[in-house]
């Protein structure tokens, strides 16, 4: 490869500042403006299911469409970052975390399974670092799965539905324990990847050695 060969192939690479990257971190921003919108709608942690909710309803709801689009665009134009690889999950855990806790905080969902799941997505992240030595835990259709279904959840739980009708706050009940046991189900499968992984690696730096 030639020199210009070579500037070109680097150039042609995809930068940072691009449009799936700037999804990504507009996602991460509005964070804090959803945190602030569930506080400002519950003076003393009293949920007044006013204007201000409906406001962390609307962020939420355009945080997870960026969250679909980003990953559309980053794959269909090839603009697919080690920033984004990066960005991108960290940005569906503040987003997914911050919800959560909120909604325990307001007495609205119960604690245990918000820790549960924090516990399991934080959990299986270390774990992906701690065996990155050997290999990549790949993402699973049960690991998308949780995702779809957490999110699910998550949405009926910060609509006002006790104001809208006091019986679909059982359904949005039902889905949170769906989303639960799909968590950590899909936990456990991800301990068992990363054992393998964690095997196969080590017989295999034990035969290279030998050799």
């Amino acid at each position: 490869m030639t020199s210009t060969e070579a500037t070109a192939a680097g150039s042609s690479s995809p930068g940072i500042w691009n449009l799936p990257n700037i999804l990504t971190m507009l996602r991460i921003a509005l964070v804090p403006f959803f945190v602030w919108f569930l506080l400002a709608d519950a003076p003393g942690l009293d949920s007044e299911s006013g204007p201000w909710r409906w406001a962390a309803v609307v962020a939420f709801a355009v945080a997870i469409y960026t969250d679909k689009l980003d990953g559309d665009i980053a794959r269909s134009r090839g603009l697919v970052t080690n920033f984004g690889k990066i960005a991108d999950p960290i940005a569906d855990k503040l987003l997914i975390g911050s919800a959560l806790v909120m909604l325990s905080i307001l007495n609205e969902l119960p604690w245990w399974v918000t820790i549960v799941i924090l516990v399991r997505e934080w959990g299986i992240t270390a774990l992906r670092f701690f065996v990155i030595r050997y290999g990549v835990i790949p993402a699973s259709r049960g690991g998308k799965l949780k995702t779809v279904v957490q999110t699910a959840a998550i949405f009926l739980y910060l609509l006002p539905l006790g104001a809208l009708a006091p019986w679909l706050v059982w359904v949005a009940f039902a889905v949170m324990i769906v989303a639960v046991l799909i968590t950590v189900w899909t936990g456990v499968e991800y301990v068992i990847e990363a054992l393998r992984i964690r095997s196969q690696g080590k017989r295999a730096g034990t035969t290279t050695a030998g050799n």
